[in-house]
């Protein structure tokens, strides 16, 4: 029989053989990747290396088996979903695959030995969540409805007893997998990253999933370009020979080649590698295998929820499994009438610990605004638009200049605003916190730029400033500023020519600075010390006045110094006149031709 192209082999005739023989399949065809083992021996090393004892990332939960397109091996029992489309089933969701190579390239520069490539995080997306239900996600990367895995109570599967209190899985008696890449609570607790930089580490958003995978998949200095530290990875995650050699075939697979689809239109698997679920649990039947059709009877909550809050609100995730056949429309699956929807829900927006909003002028803020949407009961509400506004006098704005900034809560009800950057105006103003589409009272937080400053200003050297009336000053003035003991950078500083130590009126004669065109200034203003607390001022001249003079150099916050510059009468010129020349005797000196001659 010729072999069958394009076709995927359905569960029921996958063993652990058959698996390292597709491994073996894709792998002869010479894609990139694994190192160190010949060709013909990797499939047999897949499927001959054992599955280490211990804690796992998804705690072993069920994933889905399906496998990619090939010359099948053996013949397949079905036709799989989309006819086995080859290259359907290479696209991958835009914003999922875009959160799978960020996470590559931080690694690339955190942990250049592991050498992760991204097509590994695609393919434990693809069998842990079938790509986030085939890009079900938002313009952040947070899915559209929770990814939950079964109720891990040992029935039929792992039992772990709740370790977050529901904050993740809404579940206050047992653990599930969380989100598109499966992690079980106590594992983000400690893995968890955020890989969007908005401040939260959710589980749900595929950008913090994904950059949490690659550095769990890197931990224990593992290099990834080595074949038994990328078997060790995977089955870190999963700890299944058959989930290894699952994991491998897609690795492969992607790695000849894949392309961007809109998000909601990947490719959604169905076999999975569980034939049961207990009966509060959340996926395929043990009738129906291939299906999705149990509705759970334990609803995880959306809008994250307080340690021990028993009501985790009236959002329905969806099934809950990990992924489903068919995408569902947001809300409830339209089998019920749409509750309120979160933003209807909110009762009012709190403080989420936002300390001090202090910072040096031209600074960025290390505290960063951040609220919570919660209901009137205190429950968290998730996926709720919240405004950031920059109000009052101040050139203090948001990352890319932006005066506000709009930021949706994640499962614990948080939002936090992008990193606020000070301008050169000092002085108080607000950040005012609003929920979009609603009237609420918003939330001020006061904040203050404040002016760098320096206590002490002194001489960067004691050697004396003087120059001839007419000339230009040959040594340059170089003044540090410190703040109590520490350098002084970007101080605000001014330069005067003063008339003495008690009238600090501008001179008028003496010393001067030059303008852009050229014409003496006597005061300097808008100067700054450098990153060092250093400032070193303009070239001086003098005029044809000769005498001693001040300097006064000034900062915010008191730093004070005074130079001395002494101005000499200018020399007079050596060479004599040509009838001073003929008139003198032969014999005069220089020195004596200023006194009166004998004959007078």
């Amino acid at each position: 029989m010729a072999p069958v192209i394009g076709r995927r082999l359905r569960r029921g005739a996958v063993t652990t053989a058959v698996a390292a023989a597709a491994v073996a399949a894709l792998t002869a065809s010479g894609a990139p990747g694994a190192t160190g083992v010949p060709r013909d021996e990797r499939a047999a090393g897949a499927a001959d290396t054992p599955p280490p004892a211990g804690d796992s990332a998804t705690g072993n939960s069920p994933y889905y088996t399906d496998l990619p397109p090939l010359q099948s091996p053996v013949p397949p029992t079905g036709a799989p979903p989309n006819g086995g489309d080859k290259e359907a089933e290479a696209g991958l969701p835009a914003t999922v695959l875009d959160a799978y190579k960020k996470a590559e390239s931080e690694l690339a520069g955190a942990k250049p030995g592991c050498h992760l490539p991204w097509q590994l995080l695609a393919a434990i997306g693809k069998v842990e969540s079938g790509q986030a239900r085939g890009g079900r996600v938002d313009a952040n990367g947070t899915t559209l409805t929770p990814i939950l895995g079964p109720v891990l109570n040992g029935d039929g599967f792992a039992k772990i007893t709740d370790t977050d209190n529901g904050a993740y899985d809404g579940d206050t008696t047992h653990d599930r997998a969380v989100g598109p890449m499966q992690f079980i609570p106590s594992t983000w607790a400690t893995s968890g990253r955020d890989g969007n930089d908005d401040g939260q580490k959710d589980p749900n958003n595929i950008y913090d999933a994904a950059l949490a995978a690659g550095y769990y998949l890197c931990a224990n200095d593992r290099d990834l370009a080595v074949e038994a530290d990328l078997h060790q990875a995977i089955l870190s995650y999963n700890r299944s020979t058959e989930y290894l050699n699952t994991v491998l075939s897609w690795l492969e697979y992607y790695r000849k080649g894949t392309h961007e689809v809109p998000n909601g239109k990947g490719v959604l698997p169905d076999d999975r590698s569980d034939t049961r679920f207990p009966s509060n649990g959340s996926g395929p039947s043990a009738k129906h295998p291939g299906s999705a059709s149990q509705k759970p009877t334990t609803k995880p909550h959306t809008g994250g929820k307080k340690p021990g809050d028993k009501n985790p609100g009236n959002e329905t995730p969806g099934k809950g499994d990990g992924g489903s056949t068919k995408p569902e429309p947001p809300g409830n699956g339209g089998s019920e009438k749409p509750g309120p929807s979160p933003t209807d829900r909110v009762d009012a927006l709190a403080n989420a610990g936002t300390g001090d909003l202090v910072a040096k002028t031209g600074d960025a803020f290390t505290e960063r605004v951040a609220v919570r949407a919660e209901t009137k009961s205190g429950a968290f509400v998730a996926k709720v638009k919240v405004k950031f506004t920059v109000v009052g006098d101040t050139d203090a704005r948001f990352e890319g200049g932006a005066r506000s900034a709009t930021v949706t809560t994640g499962i614990t009800g948080k939002a936090t605003a992008p990193v606020l950057q000070a301008g050169q105006k000092s002085g108080e103003f607000v950040v005012r916190a609003t929920v979009v589409g609603r009237s609420l009272p918003g939330v001020d937080f006061d904040a203050e730029v404040a002016a760098r400053q320096a206590d002490v200003l002194a001489r960067t050297s004691d050697k004396a400033l003087t120059c001839e009336a007419g000339k230009e000053f040959a040594d340059r003035v170089e003044v540090k500023a410190t703040y109590k003991g520490k350098v002084a950078d970007g101080v605000a500083t001014t330069a005067t020519l003063v008339k003495s130590a008690t009238d600090a009126t501008v001179n008028d004669k003496g010393p001067y600075f030059k303008d852009a065109d050229g014409k003496p200034v006597r005061t300097l203003k808008g100067l700054k010390t450098d990153a060092n607390g250093v400032l070193k001022l303009p070239k001086m001249y003098a005029d044809d006045a000769a005498g001693t003079y001040l300097l006064r150099i000034a900062t915010v916050g008191g730093g004070t110094v005074t130079v001395e510059l002494k101005v000499s009468a200018a020399e007079p010129d050596a060479t004599p006149s040509p009838s001073a020349s003929s008139s003198a005797s032969p014999s005069t000196s220089p020195s004596a031709s200023t006194s009166p001659s004998p004959s007078s």
